[in-house]
């Protein structure tokens, strides 16, 4: 197994800017940013006027999605400009947006009109003549694409250190979009994740309860988008993004959650639509569940949800073994589990709706001739089982959670079930439909994945037949592997999961970071980029790992 470089060091950027946008002129932008990170990370009240810079997301090739918030004493009618130059004498695009308190004082407007494979800036105005921090923002191509790059993010959890990851995507300023696969929060209070030795002493988010509320989920985006890592991100990189779990809470589903009890949380459907709504408040994303962008001829990127939209609740291997009082009987009620409950046909992670749109888009996609078809969305589509001998690896430090969790994985391996029920291994029915689907369209199928906090890339079969790669990223701040299995040498786990699984072509279960994708007409190549720790802030890398599949091909390292 190839190990990831750490040699020190940010590499050289290889995807240059419009040569109006500097990398001068993006630390020009990033002025309240650097202002910001003076000030104390979380603050019960952020202020009035323009509290949290500004953002962008939806691109398209003649439109984008531009965001604000701007806290006034009654609703406010502001003013957005679009333009080519920074100075904003030549206007593109303008119109009017109200920000009031009904949307918690956040502000969206759609720029049409723009040209394709386009950099613009952008701002705000208020009436009293205040204007917000300048953003950056950037349409798709259209025609002939030579190459389209991508930050890939996934779960940022505040409380256990800083944002290295956006911040160095923000300085490399190599990439054309940010992408975030989810759990862009977290909801938990108290010291449940992290715990009160786990979180890093100045960062702290409010609420300190488990946010259930409005008015609780509103504060935790307040918070998070308080940091200044995370603003110099959005305002420089327009952003598609999706929810993944802890948006709402741990583990949701359709119809509820691991982490929440109605008994004392109310009713789920209230709960899930807080959720929603404060999402599509605070994030600069459309109000549509799942959508289709076009690169070029180059992609698609299709952004789906298989979280909210459709899943049926979770298996899990302690529901599977419960009762059970021997090791015998665990793996026999595991072994008839995966002949019986676990190939249901008809159970749903995307929904019926969801699943025959992305059929559609796939066939759409190679009918007008893009190259990738790229899935944005949450969790590991990857086949992955624990290694067998995974409990002999264990030390004495190891937590209770943590060693009953493993031991229960190591028997499901030897049952043949899979790790993780929550990512599409728990649902291999609706995995198998997705992969028929992708070979009924001839797809060169490139799934990118986030929510385990480790780095993963498989090659992707159905039947003995390639169907194309998963690239899946580390997190940005919640720890891996490693921060349970510190008694387990990183290479010996990443070669004993490497080894045990046969898709499985490289792992990195002990760095934090995210990913950029590359895409070419010839190849797709993701590259890993690993941060410093977490525990300071900084936008240093300590290494990267380079992998590629070439068009048509549908397996890694071609």
């Amino acid at each position: 197994m190839t190990k990831p470089s750490r040699s020190g060091g940010s590499p050289a950027a290889t995807h240059p800017v419009s040569p109006a946008v500097t990398r001068r002129g993006i630390f020009a932008l990033a002025g309240a940013s650097a202002a910001a990170a003076a000030t104390p990370s979380v603050a019960h009240s952020h202020g009035k006027g323009f509290t949290h810079s500004v953002a962008s997301g939806e691109p398209g090739a003649n439109s984008v999605l531009l965001w604000t918030r701007f806290v006034g004493d009654e609703a406010t009618t502001l003013q957005w400009q679009v333009s080519e130059t920074q100075d904003f004498t030549d206007l593109v695009a303008s119109g009017e947006v109200e920000a009031s308190a009904g949307r918690d004082y956040c502000a969206k407007a759609t720029a049409s009109g723009l040209s394709p494979d386009r950099w613009y800036f952008y701002r705000f105005a208020a009436p009293s003549g205040a204007t917000s921090p300048i953003g950056r923002t950037r349409t798709l191509p259209t025609g002939p694409t030579p190459r389209f790059r991508m930050a890939v993010f996934s779960c940022a959890n505040f409380g256990f250190g800083y944002f290295n990851a956006y911040a160095h995507a923000a300085e490399a300023n190599d990439v054309d979009i940010a992408v975030h696969l989810g759990d862009y929060i977290y909801e938990y209070g108290g010291d449940t994740y992290p715990s009160k030795d786990q979180r890093h002493p100045e960062r702290s988010v409010a609420p300190g309860t488990e946010i259930v509320a409005l008015a609780d989920y509103r504060l935790r985006y307040a918070s998070y988008r308080a940091d200044p890592d995370l603003q110099r991100l959005h305002q420089v990189l327009p952003m598609i993004a999706v929810w993944d779990d802890h948006e709402s809470t741990n583990d949701s589903y359709k119809d509820g959650a691991q982490n929440h009890q109605p008994e004392t949380e109310g009713d789920w459907e209230v709960r899930k639509a807080i959720a929603k709504r404060v999402y599509r408040e605070w994030m600069p994303v459309s109000d549509e569940p799942y959508a289709a962008y076009d690169v070029g001829d180059l992609a698609t990127l299709m952004r789906i949800d298989t979280r909210l939209e459709g899943r049926d609740e979770q298996f899990s291997h302690g529901g599977i073994i419960a009762g059970k009082d021997s090791p015998e009987a665990m793996v026999e009620a595991l072994t008839e589990f995966r002949t019986s409950e676990y190939i249901n046909p008809d159970r749903q992670l995307l929904g019926p709706a969801q699943e025959a749109w992305l059929a559609r888009e796939l066939g759409k996609s190679t009918a007008r001739g893009a190259t990738w078809q790229v899935l944005v969305q949450q969790v590991l589509i990857g086949k992955l089982s624990a290694p067998k001998g995974i409990a002999g690896l264990l030390g004495d430090d190891v937590p209770d959670f943590a060693r009953a969790r493993l031991t229960a994985a190591a028997m499901a391996a030897e049952a043949g079930v899979p790790l993780n029920m929550d990512a599409w291994d728990g649902y291999p029915a609706a995995r198998a439909r997705v992969f028929e689907a992708a070979q009924k369209a001839n797809a060169n199928l490139v799934v990118l994945a986030g929510d385990t906090h480790n780095a993963w890339a498989f090659d992707l079969a159905h039947e003995g037949a390639s169907v194309g790669v998963e690239f899946g990223t580390s997190s940005v701040s919640s720890p891996g592997f490693e921060s349970y299995l510190s008694s387990v040498p990183p290479a010996v786990l990443e070669g004993a999961l490497v080894g045990a699984n046969k898709e499985l072509k490289w792992a990195d279960t002990s760095q934090r970071g995210y990913m950029v994708i590359e895409m070419t007409p010839q190849a797709a190549t993701s590259e890993w980029r690993f941060t410093a720790s977490t525990k300071s802030r900084s936008a240093q890398l300590v290494g990267t790992k380079s992998l590629t599949t070439l068009k048509g091909e549908r397996r890694l390292g071609g």
